[in-house]
């Protein structure tokens, strides 16, 4: 053979070689935020003063029911923020892989998912101690798609849930059987695969056991007994480079394994399936429904006439009566917005049960509230937080601190600024001040009201549609 095309054929060998080495190096490749991610541990949250979660929403994490914050994960995470010292904000995601970047680039701090531990994980994050264990099972239907071996399986197509550890499980399952399975991601929840098996829109998916009991507790229709494996540890993933959080963490899991904080939470979620049903099946419930509650139509009338996001609206109504129209407090305030007598009888409610009336009522008060703050708060996003304090404490007592922001020369048309000193109200040296009017108040209990009501708003917006 000649050397020319002896020559001609190595450098086509080598270039075949180069060439095919690339996929792989490609495949080696993390993305930057792995290797360097953001630098944030525990001092620069508390410092901060919120830490941040990712969590999933469905009814083992986080949800809405009857207009009330619930889950799992959620309970958790605000035991855990109240241990810390700093108060909680929650970043609803599907995709897991959204989360694992949010932790390192230091958008989120957390991601309070129940993960099972392996080694391709803790490529990209650490991982506090152990919170429960899980095992898997196949969902699927008892009807003629019904299996009930793992062998059986072959041939069939199995939808789960994206980035889970299903779909090495299920491949590692499907090698040693011998099996021709065909896996699908989908980027959805897992109690959205679950329903679609009830719908018959796909026959089979893989989930946590704990979920599927749940779901199965009052679908007949569901079996939920072939198991894909045995229990293994779930954990939270947190930053690699946040050892002063990994440990303040790991010592608030072990304090509510002591006291058995955890074990009351997991029994009110998971062993408790009849009232985990009624939550998570509920049409008011933001897994399964798209309502807060069942005055939604009217509170979004209101909220049109107050010009306000209606779920900020329904926000405070949960806040004053739990959307109980016949609520009375101990002060004698009634009905959904829980008004006074003296304010049913100045806009116009004539019969404080009726729950149209009742809003409405309240609805022309938090009118006039907007009206007299109006010049004096131009933002409109500022002056919400005057008016809710207002409509909780009186208008008199906030302008008292508007009054003293003023004063002191803080810009009194911030509400962080009035805030200040309205929390200050009930020292005898601040409200004997001349320049206060209205007197001693309880503010520190008023600027709490405005944070709660802004906070279950903020829920709102996560997880129910506009």
């Amino acid at each position: 053979m000649p050397k020319t095309r002896i020559s001609c054929l190595l450098l086509l060998v080598i270039a075949f070689e180069l060439t095919s080495c690339k996929p792989n190096e490609e495949e080696k490749k993390v993305p930057e935020y792995w290797e360097s991610p953001a630098v944030l541990d525990f001092d620069a949250i508390k410092k901060r003063g919120f830490i941040r979660a990712v969590v999933d929403n469905s009814s083992t994490s986080y949800y809405i029911y009857r207009g009330r914050t619930m889950g799992y994960e959620f309970e958790l995470l605000r035991n855990l923020a109240n241990q810390l010292g700093v108060n909680l904000r929650l970043i609803v995601k599907h995709d897991l892989e959204d989360g694992f970047r949010l932790l390192n680039k230091g958008k989120a701090d957390i991601v309070a998912i129940n993960f099972e531990v392996n080694e391709e994980r803790k490529k990209r994050a650490n991982f506090t101690a152990p919170l429960n264990s899980m095992k898997t099972v196949v969902v699927q239907r008892k009807d003629q798609s019904h299996v009930d071996s793992l062998i059986q399986l072959s041939n069939k197509k199995v939808y789960i849930k994206k980035g889970t550890i299903y779909k090495e499980r299920l491949s590692v399952l499907s090698d040693s059987l011998s099996l021709s399975l065909a896996i699908e991601e989908k980027n959805t929840s897992l109690e959205d695969l679950i329903n679609q098996v009830i719908e018959e829109k796909i026959d089979y998916t893989v989930v946590d056991n704990d979920i599927a009991l749940v779901n199965a507790t009052y679908n007949d229709l569901l079996d939920v007994s072939l198991t894909v494996s045995q229990p293994n540890p779930v954990a939270w993933a947190i930053r690699k480079n946040a050892p002063q959080l990994e440990a303040k963490i790991n010592e608030w899991i072990e304090r509510i394994d002591r006291t058995g904080y955890k074990a009351i939470l997991y029994h009110k979620y998971f062993l408790n399936k009849k009232n985990s049903y009624h939550r998570s099946s509920s049409a008011f419930s933001s897994v399964s429904g798209d309502r807060i509650s069942a005055y939604d139509d009217i509170i979004k009338q209101g909220a049109d006439k107050l010009g306000w996001d209606w779920r900020l609206l329904a926000a405070l109504v949960y806040k004053e009566s739990r959307f109980n129209h016949s609520a009375v407090s101990y002060a004698g305030a009634v009905g959904l917005l829980q008004l006074m007598p003296v304010t049913l009888q100045r806009f116009g409610v004539n019969d404080p049960n009726n729950p149209n009336e009742s809003l409405r009522g309240g609805v022309n008060y938090l009118k006039y509230l907007d009206g007299f703050w109006l010049d004096r708060v131009p933002d409109n996003n500022e002056r919400i937080k005057f008016i809710l304090a207002s409509y909780n404490v009186g208008h008199g007592h906030v302008q008292d601190a508007w009054r003293l922001a003023y004063k002191y020369g803080k810009d009194n048309k911030r509400w962080k600024n009035v805030a200040y000193y309205l929390e200050r109200k009930s020292k005898p040296e601040v409200y004997r001040d001349p320049w206060v009017k209205s007197g001693y108040a309880k503010g520190h209990v008023t600027v709490r009201y405005v944070r709660e009501v802004y906070g279950l708003y903020e829920s709102y917006k996560v997880l129910v549609a506009s």
